[in-house]
């Protein structure tokens, strides 16, 4: 059979996500599988998002509110905008695509850091738009590079902030300085799907460029710390006239029912972000000395996940920790990223790693 696929289409690679759990112990006959692949909360969904989602069951058969009022609300509360400032998503993931679709012309430029979230390339790929790719500096963004890289046909700037997969920040004085560059009508994307983990307190208020009428987006996610990621729900937070754009590619009722609950009832919950947020400190603290008693350099990291060099075959030691029951993400070359998970679990980690390291 002929299929005729659009060239940019079939120059990409489908996703691959982290491999799952029960897949791994199905083809390996493990008893215990330990997931540190995809930057989730160790310590799961708050249980007011838990009870939530009881509460929803007997109204499964409706469809869910198109415009998510209660749910966008409530973000624009906790931020200090208006609810028309504000989009939902099917994860903040959703909302990448939408930005294309709604803002590439066949051609027209976005530009994004050579070694950062692969969805950027992929959905400016399949608008038909041109990626601009810039090499990171010291595993981090370089602003400067990508303001000087933007033409009169760049449409997008993507900022991955802290940055995945290396965990590196850029902080409020360079991105100042990219805001100042950047000319007014380039849509500048902050993608912080790991904010609540920073702890530098010079992480940008990016937030304030939205408020002040830049063509800005913040996006957000209740994947990570709020631990939703199963109910795949995110956000962004943008001037009310990128909004109005959005929404006209925004698919209907595209945040189902249980995650607008859930992620309302998460939002409240800041106990457990406070937790999670603990947990995440002192497990990065232990596996960062872990690796480096292993003779590894990880880099430092604001988010809930480390990046480091292997020396050596990454995907062969990604491999060999599958056996020894542990699930990491393979990035490229000799690099591997691990979540911090709870203590545990990161100590099974590091045994397994010295375990493939001396075998």
């Amino acid at each position: 059979m002929t299929l005729h696929v659009h060239p940019d289409i079939q120059s990409l690679s489908p996703y691959v996500p982290g491999k799952p759990i029960d897949e791994l112990q199905r083809e390996l006959r493990l008893a215990r599988v330990i997931k540190l692949a995809s930057n989730e909360n160790p310590l799961g969904p708050s249980p007011k998002a838990v009870a939530a989602l009881g509460d929803g069951h007997d109204s499964l058969h409706r469809y869910p509110d198109g415009g998510g009022h209660r749910l966008r609300q409530a973000i624009a509360d906790r931020w200090k905008v208006t609810s028309d400032q504000v989009i939902l998503g099917n994860g903040s993931d959703e909302i990448l695509g939408l930005l294309a679709r709604a803002f590439l012309a066949p051609g027209e430029e976005a530009v994004m850091a050579d070694h950062t979230f692969v969805i950027y390339k992929m959905e400016v790929t399949a608008a038909h738009g041109r990626p601009v790719v810039v090499p990171l500096v010291n595993w981090t963004h370089d602003l400067e590079a990508m303001a000087q890289a933007v033409s009169p046909r760049t449409r997008l700037l993507f900022v991955c902030n802290p940055n995945n997969p290396t965990g590196t920040m850029v902080n409020a004085d360079a991105v100042n300085r990219l805001m100042d560059t950047v000319p007014q009508d380039v849509i500048v994307v902050f993608d912080e799907a790991y904010f609540e983990y920073v702890r530098d307190p010079k992480f940008p208020d990016s937030i304030a460029y939205v408020k002040e009428g830049r063509n800005a987006i913040v996006l957000r996610t209740f994947s990570k710390i709020y631990g939703l990621a199963g109910l795949r729900i995110g956000y962004g937070i943008t001037t009310p006239e990128i909004n109005n754009i959005l929404n006209r590619v925004r698919p209907p009722f595209n945040a189902n029912s249980l995650a607008q609950r859930a992620a309302v009832a998460a939002l409240g919950d800041d106990e457990h972000v406070a937790q999670s947020r603990a947990v995440n400190a002192a497990g990065m603290e232990q596996v960062a000395q872990g690796l480096k008693d292993l003779g590894f350099a990880p880099i430092a990291s604001e988010a809930n996940f480390l990046y480091f060099d292997v020396k050596r075959d990454g995907r062969k030691v990604f491999e060999s920790l599958l056996r020894e029951g542990i699930i990491v993400r393979h990035i490229e070359g000799t690099m591997l990223r691990v979540t911090i998970g709870q203590p545990e679990e990161n100590a099974a980690f590091l045994q397994a790693l010295r375990n493939v390291l001396t075998s």
